[in-house]
């Protein structure tokens, strides 16, 4: 129960910070709706499974420079992912339709997306390598269902909080398109800054 509980713990405190990748899937389901942008909440499954092993195998000792590197490149791949989304804004792409489910990116291009911008990002290798990683590894050295109540009770509450924000912001999205328009501007600006900002560290402009 102790592993079980601190993995939903853990998973409350990261699905309530915001991150590029909360970002973008607020952003794809005002733009396409709960259909098909359910899917996003299943990246993490896709994405932390090598992020773990390498985590578990390296856990405190991530190195520096690889860390820049992937904040470089991350930041570079989110603003592609930004400009390739007002691109489909300017021209007039996105729907607003409450009812439409086939407009925009198809969910096997969105679950990629998702999954590549989890790989590109730090944050998950040094979460994983510095908080969820040893706490794994210590409910596995207990017991095999002591590790298995920890990855349940993170990944079961994570995906039930990403799902939350996918029938929330779905159902905002019926609310008027001009607002709708507008947030989906903000989440793209949003986007741009998060890129920025990881450019910026993995040059060493700033500290992380």
């Amino acid at each position: 129960m102790f592993f079980l509980t601190q993995g939903i713990s853990i998973a409350f405190a990261a699905g309530a910070q915001p991150g590029p990748f909360t970002t973008f899937l607020i952003g794809r389901t005002l733009a396409q709706g709960w259909r098909k942008s359910i899917i996003l909440i299943f990246t993490p499954l896709v994405t932390d499974v090598p992020i773990i092993l390498l985590a578990v195998l390296i856990l405190k000792q991530f190195p520096p420079e690889l860390a820049r590197i992937i904040q470089l490149v991350g930041g570079l791949y989110l603003l592609w992912i930004a400009y390739g989304s007002w691109k489909q804004y300017k021209a007039g792409t996105i729907s607003f339709k409450a009812d439409d489910s086939s407009a925009g990116v198809g969910q096997g291009k969105l679950l990629m997306q998702g999954a590549v911008m989890g790989w590109l990002s730090p944050g998950p290798y040094i979460f994983w390598a510095t908080l969820n990683g040893p706490l794994l590894v210590r409910g596995l050295n207990e017991s095999l269902f002591s590790g298995l109540g920890f990855l349940l009770g993170f990944y079961g509450t994570f995906i039930t909080i990403l799902g939350v924000y996918v029938l929330v912001f779905d159902r905002l999205r019926r609310i008027d398109e001009r607002v709708t328009r507008g947030i989906i501007l903000l989440t793209l600006v949003v986007m741009v800054v998060f890129g920025g900002w990881l450019i910026v560290q993995g040059l060493g402009l700033v500290n992380p």
